[in-house]
């Protein structure tokens, strides 16, 4: 007689694993609590700069502009001053009533939509200041909220239970990120970018009613030392355990990522400028996208723990980094309507597959580098440091782009990723196995 499991198609294993990470999200409110977490952590980062840009190129900003402005994202790369303080302190007023972690949360959540509002009612072809400083307000407040929804998660819940929380996570936080790239662009172009806006601040409601239903975390113990002590401890403590190899892996963090983040500045200003609408853009990278990005996370996940950790990183700094050619490519033969727009497709797909492997690579990898009780303080500083570098690089990409035109900029954005790739098989040397640092 057959096996039941073989009878349908689906090998024992893999159903036991299926079920193993679809029941907690109805049995467990910490695991449907991340999912709405990680629903609101999706939205304000492209709203700031990567779709709003979209917004920027119909109001005719000059692209150096544009370029320059990707530095509204600064606060993403900076959290890790404030992030020690915000795991020590209550937030006011939410603190008392709702605990520290989720407070802060909520606290973070009405920062965000205010500053979304802000945003809506701007108009960056008249008036750019306005724009600019409520983008910077929005990029603090999501910034925080990042901080504030990783520490609660990291501390309300085992070990054991942190991969399960942070894949529901991730699902979550793509979805946000689908509302806020294809939901706003299709919005903007139906109803203009001021209810676009206005619906993404409306869109954070589930993350908030996911904050007040989750459990608050177990209170810390109190920790002493200044200013300078707060924020200090966490870096000495990672520095301590890293040792002779702290320089080398800080630096493959840092530049990990490099090459995304300079292209992406400038991604969606040559999908405008090759004719393509919000809604063709927004069905592309985000709908069509949206698919493919869980593709390269599946994979992922898959391919780490069977061909370990640095070995993981390497595929994933060659493999993201050689995908921008297809957007060099794209910008050689690419154009509006016909077989062009299948060109764009598989172009957006290449690169979001590969962005998509490389990001859940390097999430696991400064994940393992950070200690459980500097959890939410390291990781910040870790995403900080993986940011900064690129983001800087990004504001510059618009004056390339002048002097050398997009197709040129993209092959540059690739052959960034050949000295990360050295850097990364540096550091595989020195650790031995092919495995992150013990903790």
């Amino acid at each position: 007689m057959a096996n039941p499991a073989q009878a349908t198609g689906a090998p024992e294993p893999v159903k036991a694993a299926t079920g193993a990470f679809l029941t907690p999200l109805f049995t467990d409110r910490r695991v449907a609590a991340v999912l709405g977490l990680g629903f609101a952590q999706g939205i304000p980062f492209l709203l700031v700069y990567a779709t709003q840009s979209a917004w920027l190129v119909q109001a005719k900003v000059p692209l150096a502009t544009i370029g320059l402005m990707s530095e509204l994202t600064i606060a993403y790369k900076l959290k890790f001053l404030w992030a020690p303080f915000l795991d020590r302190y209550d937030a006011p007023l939410f603190g008392r009533w709702l605990g520290r972690r989720r407070g802060w949360i909520v606290a973070s959540q009405i920062l965000v939509a205010l500053a979304l509002a802000g945003v809506a009612f701007g108009d960056p072809a008249n008036w750019l200041a306005w724009t600019v400083a409520f983008s910077l307000a929005l990029g603090v407040a999501g910034a925080t909220q990042d901080v504030v929804i990783d520490g609660w998660r990291i501390t309300v819940a085992p070990p054991e239970r942190q991969a399960l929380m942070s894949s529901w996570a991730e699902i979550g936080f793509r979805i946000g990120n689908l509302a806020a790239g294809a939901g706003a662009l299709y919005l903007s172009d139906a109803y203009g970018w001021r209810v676009a806006y206005l619906c993404m601040a409306v869109l954070l409601a589930p993350g908030t009613i996911a904050a007040l239903l989750a459990p608050e975390p177990p209170p810390a113990p109190p920790q002493e030392g200044g200013f300078v002590g707060t924020v200090w401890a966490p870096i000495r403590d990672l520095l301590a355990r890293l040792g002779p190899l702290a320089v080398p892996v800080l630096a493959l963090v840092a530049g990990f990522r490099m090459p995304g983040y300079v292209s992406n500045a400038m991604a969606i200003p040559l999908f405008k400028t090759l004719g393509y609408t919000n809604t063709d853009i927004a069905t592309v990278t985000k709908l069509f996208g949206f698919w493919i990005a869980l593709g390269g996370t599946f994979l992922a996940s898959a391919i780490i723990p069977r061909i370990g950790m640095m070995a993981s990183l390497l595929i994933g700094t060659v493999v993201a980094s050689a995908s921008h050619l297809a957007l060099a490519y794209l910008a050689w033969h690419g154009g509006h309507g016909g077989a062009a727009f299948w060109t764009f497709a598989v172009t957006v797909g290449i690169d979001g597959f590969a962005y998509a492997f490389a990001s859940i690579v390097l999430i696991t990898y400064m994940s393992r580098l950070a200690a459980t009780e500097h959890a939410a303080s390291q990781y910040a500083l870790l995403t900080s440091l993986c940011a900064l570098p690129g983001s800087v690089l990004a504001g510059f990409s618009g004056f390339v782009i002048e002097q050398t035109g997009f197709a040129w900029f993209f092959v540059g954005t690739a052959l960034i990723g050949v000295p990360v790739a050295l850097l990364c098989l540096l550091v595989a040397r020195r650790h031995g196995p092919m495995e992150a640092p013990a903790a």
